[in-house]
């Protein structure tokens, strides 16, 4: 096992050459272990700009913002205010959907477990006033219900953009003030910010994308979604080592480090166990909690959340068992080879947990006949369109639409092989990835009803 200190050492030798390696243009870290933290960062802040990143500089976390959100709801159920099983109705009578029915069933742990069932990927801009997530949640009044509630996983930014708007109405004020008093405020959190407008007052990261496939990353065209998505990952961003104040408040049962409570006692560890399994497609966890991804590995279990924005990715890890919890914070390029090698490596030395192995297409692909797979899956935010050519090969058309193609979305055209039953996997990697293609359910004519991808994605038409 190695030291805080040797694991300082080894990112201030190893990740100038890991982001040159990777192109990324600048990442930040934080580790946490035995109740200390070090960190450190390296690379750029913005290649327009050459500004260097520092530990102090702040990267939006994107969806790890989930589990802050997460904690918002449980402080109110701490509270007696809400309870897991009641009917989101119950607090938030004007939430709608296009199936009523499903509208008036769906409750609080379902939209914490993405569970709920309708629609997820919804990133309508309302504005930047404090009315956005209200505004917001009144355009859901025409997303249809893809499964019953709590039938099955299907991960939703939408479902926490109502959480985030609970939130506001039983506290009386907007999701951000809300954040800052009950969590930022209580942690001692000085580098922190909701938005740009408090970013700019910090050393803030720019996300980077590729311009064409294959070329060398480029600064974003914009800093930030939308704020309406805000409760879900659009704007929140910190310094690494406030992320993982957050994270030890989580691992000292609800405890800031100056003893304020956060959360009521058993609360957190109730937030990390698992409440509903996932497809095992290999790039997510295993079970799903309240906000928290799990990860039951031979080795040990691993809690946290990713985040991706507009050129940005972030990490979060926590080994409740070892006390230790690792973020990393990152601006572009291949992040997620990065996070195998920086992450994994804390956790294997500090912690003795390996992080489990990537899935990968086999080295010799059986032909199989495609035809349960076959045909178009669709959702806000794209088209998924699955066939097989006379010699065999499997292709996958992704088409983005909406909000995707705002964001610079392209036509994506990838084979896939034969992975495991009724699972398919890309034949290249993207972004260091393999991600496999679950078919889940039956249309009623043999075909799959849904192509899994974490968000499950129902066949057009059925």
């Amino acid at each position: 096992m190695s030291t805080l200190d040797e694991v300082r050492s080894w990112f201030d030798e190893r990740l100038g050459q890991l982001l040159r390696k990777y192109d990324v243009p600048g990442a930040a870290w934080a580790v946490l272990s035995g109740g200390r933290v070090v960190d450190g960062a390296a690379g750029l802040l913005s290649r327009a700009t050459g500004v260097e990143a520092t530990a102090d500089s702040v990267f939006q976390i994107g969806s790890v913002t989930k589990l802050w959100t997460a904690t918002l709801v449980m402080q109110l159920v701490d509270e007696g205010v809400v309870g897991l099983d009641d009917p989101v109705r119950a607090h938030l009578p004007e939430f709608r959907i296009a199936d009523e029915d499903a509208a008036a069933q769906i409750t609080v742990r379902q939209l914490l477990t993405h569970t709920a069932g309708f629609e997820g990927d919804i990133f309508t801009d309302t504005g930047t006033g404090d009315d956005c997530l209200e505004k917001f949640v009144a355009v859901l009044h025409g997303v249809p219900q893809l499964f019953a509630p709590g039938e099955q996983f299907s991960y939703s930014n939408a479902g926490y953009c109502v959480l985030g708007r609970l939130v506001e109405v039983l506290r009386g004020r907007p999701y951000d003030a809300c954040l800052r008093e009950h969590v930022l405020s209580p942690l001692g959190l000085t580098h922190a910010a909701t938005g740009a407008a408090e970013a700019i007052m910090f050393r803030a990261a720019v996300g980077h994308v590729e311009p064409e496939p294959g070329a060398a990353v480029v600064p974003a065209p914009v800093w930030a979604m939308a704020r309406s998505n805000a409760p879900a990952g659009s704007m929140l961003a910190m310094r690494p080592r406030d992320l993982v104040a957050f994270a030890r408040m989580h691992l000292d049962d609800g405890r800031a480090a100056d003893g304020t409570a956060v959360l009521a006692p058993g609360t957190a560890a109730r937030m990390h166990a698992g409440e509903v399994a996932l497809p095992d497609l290999g790039l997510m966890g295993t079970s799903w909690g309240l906000g928290f991804e799990r990860f039951d590995t031979p080795t040990g279990v691993l809690v946290g959340h990713d985040g991706n924005t507009i050129g940005q990715a972030a990490f979060l890890r926590v080994v409740p068992a070892a006390g230790v919890a690792v973020a990393l914070l990152t601006n572009g390029g291949d992040a997620v080879s990065l996070y195998r090698d920086a992450v994994g490596h804390v956790l294997a030395a500090l912690a003795d947990v390996d992080l489990p192995a990537l899935p990968a297409p086999p080295r010799q692909p059986r032909r199989i006949d495609a035809e349960r797979f076959l045909g178009t899956y669709s959702a806000e935010v794209f088209d998924l369109t699955v066939s097989q050519d006379p010699d065999g090969r499997i292709w996958l058309d992704q088409v983005p639409k909406g909000a995707f193609v705002e964001m610079g979305g392209r036509a994506e055209r990838t084979e896939l092989v034969a992975y495991r039953d009724d699972m398919l996997i890309p034949l290249q990697a993207d972004r260091g990835m393999h991600m496999p293609h679950a078919f889940v359910g039956d249309d009623g004519t043999g075909h799959a009803l849904y192509l899994h991808v974490g968000r499950a994605v129902r066949r057009a038409g059925a």
